[in-house]
């Protein structure tokens, strides 16, 4: 153990070297060893020492499962902070730790330098564990059910969130006839007063609250529902901030992968392999980036797509040196680009070309009996399908359109419906924890069967009329 520990880390200065030789920026990188029980509570919590929910515990199960029945393993783990923190399993063979190294080397070049991860906290492992801790706290002054049933409607709209939020003025709230309005001091009542006196007089209209829909469903409950206590405010927005450290990587899976498996292959290429070391890592390459036909392989189209930019901005064609201005052997500057620059709608749009959808055999399949037909050929149609799917991480796009619908405070949201129709169970069930956030009715217009459609829950039942 102790003679394979010492190879391990003098593989890990060599391949420090040989990455920053390449030209990657990692941040400092902290390694450790650990067991599968700890790599599988990472994994399913995103982050150590993150607040508990049984919903972690149950990712947890699932994949604790798989990895015992041999069905998938997790060969690495990295943290986005600095320093960035990786984790290797105890199990893995020297060879593969060695290519996980060389991985997260370039995930964590990644981390730094993509402009998508430039606003994320780099003290996210701190700031996770004093979340919880505050969590904690909650379920001792509030009862440890209580404190989980809140997370739970928390929790089922966490990906609601706008990383894009607009500065915007933090004015008083007109909702109804009745101002809503949180001032502490000793001259409340006065304030109020005024507030009244403006509303009342005959040149205010009413305006609709928000003036524009907004996207932050969890950000504008937080601030707006009149129903909340304080503890319950901050574990909305202890939620919200986590996820939005983590949005970077759902809007990155397939460059960040790709970028990874770039590097690690090129990277495992300079180290001093035996024979049966450089069989085994080709093994495993060849199995992480396996094609698949039923979903997209990140770390396979991510690596192939950087591949061809990297060719076709080495080797320009004539009508691209003239048209284009591009020379020759500009291949890697332009891989640091995109990589600084992109996230995964972009770099598919912009990089995903006709030959790269017949070479990846990105065609459209469906089942028809037991065989898997072709449905789509048209490269462009592909592309944009595959850029869609991911628009808003692959979550309904949902905004809030009236807090004050039917000046009840009632709230009515709106899903931009571009083709992919709710779940109407899923989305009822949804609705009946937005209600006890929002504390009022919850409604919300969309497409059903090709019909414009209002779903509403009351806070008894759920009901669905036409528009």
């Amino acid at each position: 153990m102790s003679d394979n520990f010492d190879e391990l880390l003098s593989a890990m200065d060599d391949i420090w070297g040989i990455a920053k030789k390449f030209g990657l920026d990692p941040f400092p990188t902290h390694f450790e060893v650990v067991p599968a029980s700890i790599m599988y509570e990472f994994g399913a919590y995103g982050l150590p020492g993150r607040f508990s929910h049984w919903t972690h515990g149950k990712s947890y199960q699932q994949m604790k499962t798989m990895y015992d029945y041999g069905l998938s393993k997790i060969y690495e783990l990295v943290i986005n902070a600095n320093p960035c923190y990786g984790f290797l399993m105890d199990t893995n063979s020297i060879m593969q730790n060695k290519l996980v190294v060389a991985h997260v080397l370039a995930h964590c070049d990644f981390f730094k330098n993509n402009v998508y991860f430039s606003h994320t906290s780099r003290q996210m492992i701190d700031g996770a564990s004093i979340n919880a801790e505050r969590i904690r706290k909650y379920e001792f002054e509030h009862g440890t059910l209580e404190v989980e049933k809140f997370l739970d409607a928390v929790l089922s709209i966490q990906e609601h969130i706008d990383p894009n939020i607009r500065s915007r003025k933090r004015e008083s709230v007109e909702l109804g006839h009745k101002l809503q309005v949180k001032r502490a001091g000793p001259f409340d009542d006065l304030w109020s007063l005024e507030k009244s006196e403006e509303v009342e007089g005959p040149k205010n209209k009413l305006k609709r609250f928000p003036e524009e829909p907004e996207k932050d469903l969890l950000l504008f409950i937080a601030e707006h529902s009149v129903d909340l206590e304080e503890w319950q405010r901050d574990i909305i927005q202890i939620v919200r901030s986590e996820m939005l450290y983590f949005l970077p990587q759902m809007q990155t899976k397939i460059m960040n992968e790709g970028w990874a498996s770039f590097w690690h292959a090129r990277i495992m290429r300079e180290l001093n392999l035996t024979d049966d070391e450089y069989a085994e890592f080709a093994t495993l390459h060849s199995s992480v980036l396996a094609p698949s036909r039923h979903q997209i392989n990140p770390y396979y189209i991510g690596m192939k797509m950087f591949e061809d930019i990297e060719k076709r901005w080495d080797e320009p064609t004539d009508e691209e040196r003239e048209r284009l201005g591009r020379k020759s052997g500009e291949g890697r500057t332009k891989i640091f680009e995109v990589r600084e620059l992109e996230n995964d709608v972009s770099f598919l749009r912009t990089y995903l070309t006709k030959q790269l959808v017949e070479d990846l055999d990105l065609y459209i399949y469906k089942l028809e009996g037991d065989k898997l037909v072709v449905v789509e050929k048209d490269w462009q149609k592909i592309r944009d399908m595959i850029t869609n799917s991911m628009t808003n991480f692959g979550n309904p796009y949902i905004v809030v359109e009236d807090a004050d619908y039917r000046r009840n405070r009632e709230l009515y949201l709106k899903h931009s419906y571009e083709g992919q129709e709710l779940d109407v169970n899923y989305a009822e069930k949804t609705m009946r924890y937005v209600y006890n956030l929002w504390g009022r009715a919850v409604h919300i217009e969309t497409e059903v069967d090709g019909k414009k459609v209002v779903l509403t829950y009351d806070g008894e039942k759920s009901t669905k009329r036409l528009i």
